[in-house]
């Protein structure tokens, strides 16, 4: 199963989501690469939120990638692909996480919503750049800190800035239960760290080019090996 060549995968980065699913459902399956380098960022950061491991995110990453590919037909569009497709990602990473036993059941917490601004950059010298780039370090760190109820929440809502509707679909909880522990989650970090750090959350846990590329082939590789003679989901 060969990866979509360089002019068509250009074209196909103009499609939408479920413009690009109907190309694969059709039988264009190197068409799935498109959908697989549009989230690798997000199921990265999703994944690493819930397993605080390298290994194992990109191990879930795949995984979900794999499921989601198999179960395409399924796709009803009655939420956006991109969550269906992160919903898929939260799953496997939970189940992965319960079986190693490392994760409890998140717990409810009350508290009134809150909203968070990241201040703005204030030089693009290179010295402001080395300290967005440790501050970036110690704003993962902190991250993956948090408790588990909270760090998955600030990933898909400050990270990946999906909105209070999606990320609570994500996590199969309701939007008021998502903006309490939204609430205290940023009230944790907001003074130790988000209130002074001076760099974009977005700079945070970045999946780069070359690990990209890797996940890329993994998936298509496993899913050659699963059906070979049959490239339609």
């Amino acid at each position: 199963m060969a990866t979509a060549p360089i002019l068509e995968r250009a074209r196909l980065e103009s499609w939408t989501d479920e413009q690009v699913v109907e190309r694969v459902l059709a039988g264009e399956t190197a068409a799935f690469e498109v959908l697989m380098r549009r989230y690798n960022q997000r199921l990265y950061r999703v994944a690493r939120a819930i397993l605080r491991d390298d290994a194992e995110a990109e191990d879930v990453m795949q995984d979900a990638y794999v499921r989601a590919y198999q179960h395409l037909s399924q796709f009803a569009g009655r939420a956006r692909f991109a969550t269906w497709l992160t919903r898929i990602a939260v799953h496997e990473a939970l189940a992965r996480s319960h079986r190693r036993a490392r994760v409890t059941a998140l717990d409810d917490i009350a508290g009134p919503d809150g909203e968070f601004v990241m201040p703005t950059a204030p030089s693009t010298s290179p010295e402001y750049l080395a300290s967005a780039r440790e501050t970036s370090r110690l704003l993962e760190d902190a991250i993956l800190a948090l408790p588990d109820a909270y760090r998955t929440v600030i990933m898909l809502r400050d990270i990946e800035e999906m909105n209070t509707a999606e990320a609570a679909a994500c996590l199969d909880i309701s939007e008021d239960n998502l903006k309490v522990r939204l609430h205290r989650a940023r009230a944790l970090l907001r003074r130790e760290l988000f209130a002074r750090a001076g760099a974009s959350s977005s700079s945070a846990f970045e999946f780069p080019a070359t690990r990209c590329d890797r996940i890329v082939a993994n998936v298509f590789a496993r899913l050659a090996r699963l059906d070979p003679n049959s490239p339609t989901p």
